[in-house]
């Protein structure tokens, strides 16, 4: 058996890892054939979308643009062409911005991953937090009021509580900025990673650091209060199951003490199914943030996203369909490697 043969024989994760790999890979290629054909299949004419009233009137100038964007050919040789381009990293341009698509992507990619990251981090450490103690509080008022208000946290409709937010902390109050990434007439850093906050500490360009901190603020904490409250729920009832575990009674039995129970043997076993919602959670965040882009203004991909689908831009939304797709195939291996890691029965299958 060859070296790379005995190492996979010896590590079951390893493989395991190999094989989830390998169908992200053909997933992605599902991924772009379910993107590309339901973008085409969808009632309207591009052509009509892009062009102005007089211009579509003209059939001279209609069946240019049709040609110039290969929506003269027919489906399945427009699918082999958009398949060579994007192995060549070229997504097309964009019939809205007359850029390619990989360019605004460059922009709106890390907008929204700044935003999300910044949600999803702070909803592990209070949903998690909030989650434990209304466990091991079950029943008594501090876990009725938790579950009161995670229950609100996943209830209140989020478009509606950043209208709130906004209107009252920016508006009434004017403790938080105004919409955007930055003040206005402030530049961006340099671009490194396209997050302003990290491209601006690297730069030590530390008044943009802080405005764009400032603005990231409340757009990052309405995104959490719904995800925190779905956090709180399920670590609760994941840590309840894990209490009433044989181990855990024996441990207690043991001796040890209670922060050991809690912390080497609870929290442990519990995060497995909390690490998989979580990842969901980062998912929905990263594709589902249109309504809260739109809000305050956040150029991210969700308004890039509703600003392509309402003018038919294809190649833009295609684009949007293969990052989306790809965000959900990346974070679905980030869990199973978390899998493997948080729990040794995994490693050892």
């Amino acid at each position: 058996m060859s070296g790379g043969g005995r190492l996979l024989a010896r590590h079951p994760l390893a493989r395991f890892l190999l094989r989830r790999t390998a169908v992200a890979v053909l997933l992605a290629f599902g991924v772009t054939l379910v993107t590309f054909v339901l973008t085409n299949v969808v009632p309207g004419d591009p052509a009509a979308a892009n062009l102005g009233q007089r211009a579509i009137g003209d059939p001279a100038v209609v069946d240019q643009f049709r040609k110039q964007h290969g929506l003269d050919q027919p489906l399945p040789a427009q699918y082999v062409t958009y398949l060579g381009h994007l192995f060549q990293g070229d997504l097309g341009e964009s019939q809205q911005t007359h850029q390619p698509v990989l360019t605004d992507l460059a922009t709106a990619v890390p907008a929204t991953l700044e935003l999300a990251g910044a949600a999803i981090a702070v909803s592990l450490v209070i949903g998690v937090a909030l989650g434990v103690v209304a466990a091991l509080r079950r029943d008594r008022l501090t876990d009725q009021l938790l579950r009161v208000v995670s229950l609100l946290g996943v209830s209140v409709p989020t478009f509606w509580l950043a209208l709130l937010a906004f209107y009252v902390f920016f508006y009434q109050l004017g403790v938080a900025p105004g919409s955007g990434r930055l003040a206005p007439g402030m530049a961006p850093p340099p671009y490194v990673t396209g997050l302003h906050t990290i491209d601006a500490a690297l730069a030590g360009q530390w008044p943009v650091f802080w405005s764009a901190a400032g603005h990231l603020v409340l757009p990052a904490l309405v995104l959490t209060a719904y995800t925190v409250g779905l956090l709180t729920r399920f670590t609760r009832s994941a840590v309840l199951d894990v209490l009433g575990q044989d181990y855990v009674r024996a441990a207690r039995a043991k001796g040890l003490p209670g922060r050991t129970v809690l912390l080497q043997y609870v929290l442990r076993a519990a995060l497995v199914p909390v690490v998989t919602i979580a990842g969901l959670a980062f998912g929905a965040l990263l594709s589902g943030t249109v309504l809260v882009e739109s809000i305050f203004a956040w150029p991210g991909l969700g308004a890039y996203a509703y600003r392509s689908a309402t003018t038919l831009d294809l190649p833009a939304v295609m684009g949007v369909g293969l990052v989306v797709g790809i965000v959900y195939l990346t974070v679905n291996l980030a869990v199973d490697v978390l899998y493997g890691v948080i729990d040794p029965r995994v490693r050892v299958q």
